[in-house]
């Protein structure tokens, strides 16, 4: 399927690739089919796009909170991830929204709302979570992370 995004055009995705949010996603409930893409010219991966299918214009970056927190493991009860079906942890796949302002120091993930993804399914579901904050600052992080690789 062929789908038009804000940020990066029109851009061809196997149908295989899309995500289904039964209940869409927090604030905006009707908005229940995304992909994940991102931008292969100018990033590694470890920033994807979760695109919306039915609107062009959104679009939310997301990471994998285990690069910044590897010890990141939020207690979720079971009831609500019943709507993303039966899943092995294998097929689970865990992402974060990521905050870039133009101020790259303030860059923050939001750890208390995950999106919980059952890869095998192609269902989704974004949760909130106890003992967890919704603006964390990973900047500091990525300047370590940058040192330990040079």
């Amino acid at each position: 399927m062929i789908i038009n995004t804000r940020l990066f055009g029109e851009v061809e995705i196997d149908d295989d690739k899309s995500l289904t949010f039964p209940g869409g996603i927090i604030g905006f409930p009707d908005l229940q089919n995304f992909v994940l893409v991102h931008d292969e010219e100018k990033s590694d991966g470890a920033i994807r796009w979760l695109q919306s299918i039915e609107e062009p214009n959104f679009a939310m970056p997301v990471v994998d909170p285990l690069i910044f927190f590897p010890t990141y493991n939020p207690q979720v009860e079971e009831d609500l991830l019943k709507k993303i079906g039966e899943f092995n942890d294998s097929d689970l796949l865990v992402l974060v929204t990521i905050t870039v302002p133009h101020d790259l120091t303030k860059m923050t993930v939001n750890l208390k709302a995950p999106f919980v993804i059952n890869t095998a399914a192609k269902k989704a579901c974004q949760i909130i979570v106890e003992d967890y904050e919704i603006k964390v600052p990973i900047y500091d992080l990525l300047q370590k992370a940058k040192e330990v690789g040079d």
